[in-house]
């Protein structure tokens, strides 16, 4: 297309998840029962942290309390757009500025989680490896500057990944072969070279993703040794419960968007099943993962539970 004759796009075309158009009824109840419960579990999750004074003052749950926050805000980012796709095509058009504000949204909640789960595991290897250090270390004022870091990062993070991607003119085809506006999806539609901004995103996101990944990875090689020192297996067991619900949520929130971005040659179709797993799944099975098997949860849950009905009865 000649320079002269380019119009810029106003409004993109989600095309959706692969394989939902033969039974969208069914789909959306699917994605709406899916998204109603991630709400929910969330929501408890974090109103247990902040009605619990005790809990409320522990860092390892000040940073679950971000954590449930976060994921009920990426859940919110993706599915609602996802069901009014399955409604009907008019639910599937989004305007450029919607565009914009969605892909910053997506990778400011995900990078921000990102860093949460560095912070999260620095802070069981404060507990594990240094307990007579780590109400010093790891004080109230701590815990609030750390979390406060992750949210700035992640949101300079995600200002560098949207400028970076429209910054490019859109000027030819707007339906975007995914279920959000990210940025494979999104550079395949520009109408420039997008050679140097895939290697400039690409290094960010690998740095970003690489640098949490390998400092969650030396937490957990000093973790480990100091559980293996410890001599009663029910010691030892104590201690690996601490971690065992972080560790498992790492591996669950860190495979899929390698698989995506490491791979920018995948098809969308099947980037988009990977991607909707730490979207939507992930979020919704964080509150059982990490509430429902950690007794202090499980127990101020019930007081939270408890005191509301008694207040009903009242």
């Amino acid at each position: 297309m000649e320079p002269g004759n380019r119009t810029p796009v106003t409004e993109f075309i989600l095309e959706g998840l692969p394989n939902t158009r033969e039974l969208p009824s069914l789909f959306f109840l699917l994605f709406l029962l899916l998204y109603l419960l991630t709400l929910l579990g969330n929501t408890l999750t974090l109103l247990t942290v902040l009605c619990d004074p005790r809990l409320h003052a522990l860092p390892m749950y000040c940073f679950l309390g971000h954590l449930s926050f976060l994921d009920a805000c990426l859940s919110s980012v993706t599915v609602p757009k996802i069901l009014a796709g399955l409604v009907g095509p008019g639910g599937r058009a989004i305007s450029f500025g919607g565009c914009v504000a969605q892909l910053y949204a997506f990778h400011f909640l995900c990078s921000t989680e990102c860093f949460l789960y560095t912070v999260m595991a620095y802070d069981r290897f404060l507990a594990i490896c240094h307990p007579l250090r780590y109400s010093v270390v790891m004080s109230r004022k701590t815990c609030l500057w750390l979390a406060a870091g992750t949210w700035l990062t992640g949101s300079i993070h995600a200002m560098i990944q949207a400028f970076l991607t429209f910054r490019l003119p859109y000027c030819g085809p707007n339906h975007v072969e995914y279920f959000v506006c990210d940025i494979p999806a999104m550079l395949k539609l520009a109408c420039a070279n997008t050679a140097i901004n895939q290697v400039f995103i690409l290094a960010n996101i690998g740095a970003v993703v690489a640098g949490c990944f390998l400092l969650i990875c030396v937490s957990y090689t000093y973790i480990a040794s100091a559980i293996l020192k410890i001599r009663t297996a029910q010691g030892r067991q104590r201690a690996f419960s601490t971690c065992s619900a972080h560790l498992t949520l790492v591996l669950l929130y860190y495979g899929p968007p390698v698989f995506i971005y490491l791979h920018p040659s995948s098809s969308q179709a099947s980037d988009g099943v990977v991607a909707v797993f730490y979207t939507a799944v992930t979020p919704l099975l964080n509150p059982f993962i990490y509430t429902l098997r950690n007794k202090e949860m499980k127990k101020a849950l019930r007081k939270l539970i408890c005191g509301q009905t008694l207040s009903l009865h009242a």
